[in-house]
């Protein structure tokens, strides 16, 4: 007895369209984005950090007079987060740290 595989066309054009956009999407972001890069002083700064979160502004920054003086004004922030995640008996240790810096400067 033959296979009836008309009922399956209209699944097999769907799924070849999923494909090929996905495809397509995935060449798409492959020529718009660039190759990363690890910087281990970077690395090393990520991992010097305490936890929890911190929010500061440079000495030489801080302070009205040095505001009005100055033709930048810097904001730092940093924060970090360790747990340990228990899930059916395996361990996964999250470790979560990001540097961020929000600088303004006048233009005269």
């Amino acid at each position: 007895m033959p296979l009836p595989l008309a009922p399956l066309l209209p699944i097999a054009l769907r799924l070849g369209v999923v494909a090929t956009a996905g495809y397509a999407v995935k060449r798409w972001m492959k020529a718009r984005s660039f190759p990363g890069r690890s910087d281990q002083r970077a690395e090393d700064a990520l991992d010097d950090l305490g936890e929890g979160l911190s929010l500061h502004r440079p000495k030489n920054l801080a302070g009205p007079e040095a505001a009005e003086s100055a033709k930048v004004s810097q904001t730092n922030t940093t924060g970090r987060m360790i747990r340990v995640i228990r899930i059916g008996g395996r361990q996964y240790h999250l470790d979560a740290a990001f540097m961020a810096r929000f600088r303004v400067s006048k233009d005269e």
